[in-house]
């Protein structure tokens, strides 16, 4: 019986051992899988660092350029605002420089025909500039009153025309493209002109 209690109890510290060496093998796997995880972990940590360094860098240049950007941006347009009239000037100048001749010998010639003549043809080449910038005068004379491009500045009976009508221009309306930068100021005909 001795012996088959020592068989036993050898049996049983056997399994015991196999046992303790199973659950020290499946620590061992564990702590090695654990660190192969955590080196794994550490490496994809490093791998996100280095890619938020690389958008960090990427968005701090866009940021940088946008910056310049928008710097150039704004010294365009006030260059624009500032400069807006150059190329109108450059076109006037001309006219100015005509104007100026005409001035210098305006005391050696007798022959007004000839003044009349030069001033008009500064006119012209005046009207033709303006027009070229889209300024257009408002015709207003026989025309029906529209406050949208007239100012009247007095009223006057004439039968010879409707009520309301423009029957003088006593200082010439502009448009600049579509829009009245200046009113023209005119007589208008008045309502009750069939009663006098």
């Amino acid at each position: 019986m001795n012996e088959n209690m020592n068989n036993q109890e050898l049996n049983e510290l056997n399994e015991n051992i196999n046992q303790n060496e199973k659950e020290e093998q499946n620590s061992q796997m564990e702590e090695t899988n654990k660190e192969i995880k955590i080196e794994e972990l550490q490496k994809r940590i490093e791998e996100l660092e280095k890619e938020s360094n690389e958008w960090k860098e990427k968005f701090l240049r866009k940021a940088a350029e946008f910056e310049n950007y928008k710097r150039r941006t704004e010294n365009d347009q006030l260059n624009l605002v500032t400069y807006a009239a150059e190329s109108f000037i450059k076109k006037i100048l001309p006219i100015v420089d005509d104007f100026e001749r005409s001035l210098e010998h305006i005391n050696d010639s007798n022959d007004y025909e000839k003044l009349k003549e030069g001033v008009q043809l500064i006119y012209n080449k005046l009207v033709k500039v303006l027009d070229e910038q889209g300024v257009k005068k408002i015709e207003a004379v026989g025309k029906p009153f529209d406050v949208h491009y007239h100012e009247a500045l007095m009223q006057k009976a004439d039968n010879s025309v409707p009520p309301h009508t423009v029957l003088e221009e006593l200082e010439k309306g502009y448009m600049y493209k579509d829009k009245v930068i200046r009113h023209s100021k005119v007589v208008v005909s008045s309502e009750d002109q069939a009663e006098e």
